[in-house]
C-alpha cells in the first residue's frame, strides 16, 4: 500500500552558509491528492518542487515516504543528442519497458499532445512549446506514483493545455498525487485538494471560510441510475456541485478537465449509470461578452 509523501521540519538554505530558502516545513502528500502551490516569484516554490522530486536534498529535517516520482522542470533542456521520440524510447527503458512498448507509448503520448509529427525531429531543433510537450510526456510516460509540475502548462498551446488537465485527472482518479504549480490562477480551479502558499521561507495551508466558486471552465453532467443509488466514489471526487431534483437524476458539476474522470467513472460502474446530457457551463468570462 502506498504511504503519504512526508516532509518533517525540512529546510533548504543556498550553499553551506547562506541564507534559508524554506525552513521548518511540514507537508504531507497523500496518494491521489492535488496539490497547489502559489506565492510570489523567488519565495521557493521550484526550491519545494525539487525537494518533492528528489532533485534536492533538505539541508535539515527529513523527507519519507516518496513514491515513484516524476518531474517536469520550469526549463526543460533541449540540447539533447536525442530525437523526440529516440529520447522518450531510451527513458521508457530505464522506466522497465522494452524497447518496443516504450516506443509505442512515446508515440501514444506524444499523439495525445498534438507533437506526432514532430517525433523524429532531434531535440535540439524543437521550438520551446514543441520541447515542453516532450518534457510533459516523460513524465507522464514514467507512469508515476508522484506527478511534480513546476510551471508545465507554460509554453504549451491550449489544446495541450487541456490535454495535460485531462491527464492531471487521469493520474488523481487513479491514485496519483500531483502537486504543481503555475501562474495562472484559474488552472484546475476547483480541483485541487489542498492549495499552499510559500511566503517568508515557510508553508501556509491557504484555508477559506467560504471558498470561492472556481473560476475556470466546468461541465455539468446529468445521469440516470437506481433509486436511492450512490454515485461511485472516483465520480464524486472532484464534484462542484451536485443535486438530486428529481429521485435517481443526478445534476453534477465538475471542472472541465475532470469531465472525461467522471464520465468513465459512471460508464464503468456495476451497474452502469445511464448519460442524459453534457453540457459546458457559461464561465465569468463568457457572460461578460454576451
Amino acid at each position: 500500500m502506498q504511504r503519504d509523501l512526508r516532509l518533517d521540519n525540512v529546510g533548504r538554505r543556498y550553499g553551506l552558509r547562506g541564507p534559508w530558502v524554506l525552513r521548518g516545513v511540514h507537508l504531507t502528500v497523500p496518494p491521489g491528492n492535488l496539490i497547489r502551490v502559489e506565492g510570489p516569484n523567488g519565495t521557493g516554490k521550484s526550491t519545494l518542487l525539487r525537494l518533492l522530486a528528489g532533485i534536492d536534498a533538505p539541508t535539515e529535517g527529513r523527507i519519507t515516504g516518496r513514491p515513484r516520482t516524476a518531474y517536469v522542470p520550469e526549463r526543460f533542456p533541449t540540447a539533447l543528442p536525442f530525437t523526440a521520440v529516440g529520447y522518450l524510447t531510451h527513458l521508457g527503458k530505464v522506466h522497465g519497458f522494452s524497447r518496443a512498448a516504450a516506443t509505442r507509448a512515446a508515440l501514444e503520448w506524444l499523439d495525445r499532445f498534438g507533437a506526432a509529427s514532430y517525433a523524429r525531429t532531434p531535440m535540439a531543433q524543437l521550438s520551446k512549446g514543441s520541447s515542453q510537450k516532450v518534457a510533459v510526456v516523460q513524465a507522464l510516460l514514467a507512469e508515476p506514483q508522484l506527478l511534480v509540475l513546476d510551471e508545465a502548462w507554460t509554453g504549451l498551446d491550449a489544446a495541450a493545455r487541456e490535454e495535460l488537465e485531462r491527464a492531471v485527472a487521469e493520474r488523481t482518479a487513479g491514485g496519483t498525487a500531483v502537486v504543481f504549480v503555475d501562474h495562472d490562477p484559474g488552472r484546475l480551479a476547483g480541483a485541487p485538494d489542498a492549495t499552499y502558499t510559500v511566503r517568508d521561507a515557510g508553508l501556509d495551508l491557504r484555508t477559506e471560510d467560504a471558498p470561492s466558486a472556481p473560476t475556470g471552465p466546468h461541465v455539468t453532467v446529468v445521469v440516470q441510475g437506481p433509486r436511492g443509488g450512490q454515485l461511485p466514489a472516483d465520480a464524486t471526487r472532484t464534484v462542484i456541485s451536485a443535486e438530486e431534483p428529481t429521485p435517481g437524476t443526478h445534476h453534477s458539476t465538475v471542472p472541465a478537465s475532470h469531465s472525461d474522470v467522471l464520465l468513465r467513472a459512471l460508464l464503468t460502474a456495476r451497474p452502469p449509470w445511464h448519460v442524459v446530457s453534457v453540457r459546458q457551463e457559461p464561465t465569468p468570462e463568457t457572460e461578460s461578452r454576451r
